[in-house]
């Protein structure tokens, strides 16, 4: 059962209590000031690598590059992954025109489409042939700028006409795509 409080007391409690949330919250406010602090002061040691005279900068575990008036965020950076010596169609031929993928791994996809849909025409999924075909995509061919991602026991990239293959196993997809995109700007 409750204690039957005064107005007088009532008062005293209530105003102790909002004495005490306003002593909270700036005991909160203090803290998120000296932890933003904090945090600003380490994120302002980015790392940097420089690779055949490109700076690589390191922001949010992602490599940034600027290069032909494009900014390129890559997870690896190239000393990190084993080059697969391909060669490539360069940067030029992918400029203003279609592009179409189809892959069996997100995170390769997602490295292709933040680091190429800036400059091309537009993206697509799309597939081969029909047999692999899920759902209502379109079927391409090798006449179109095609990237295939698919997993395979051998690391490799290559080229046939507009189509390119990056094969490897799960875990090296991302690195090979990495590998694909610096082999297309040049790095």
């Amino acid at each position: 059962m409750r204690k039957i409080l005064t107005k007088s007391q009532q008062k005293s409690k209530e105003r102790f209590n909002q004495i005490l949330v306003g002593l909270v919250l700036i005991f909160i406010m203090i803290l998120s000031v000296l932890g933003y602090g904090l945090v600003g002061r380490d994120s302002s040691k980015e790392e940097k690598i420089i690779f055949n005279g490109i700076e690589f900068k390191k922001i949010n575990n992602l490599w940034e590059i600027e290069q032909e008036n494009f900014k390129f965020v890559f997870k690896y950076n190239p000393k990190e992954i084993e080059r697969v010596n391909s060669q490539v169609d360069y940067f030029d031929s992918y400029y203003n025109k279609p592009l179409y993928i189809s892959s069996e791994n997100l995170e390769a996809t997602e490295e292709i489409y933040q680091n190429m849909y800036s400059f091309v025409e537009r993206m697509q999924k799309a597939c081969l042939n029909e047999e692999e075909c899920e759902g209502d995509l379109p079927i391409k061919n090798c006449e179109n700028n095609f990237i295939i991602i698919r997993e395979s026991n051998n690391s490799r990239i290559t080229q046939n006409q507009n189509c390119v293959f990056i094969e490897g196993n799960q875990e090296n997809l991302v690195k090979l795509t990495d590998d694909f995109l610096f082999k297309i700007l040049g790095i």
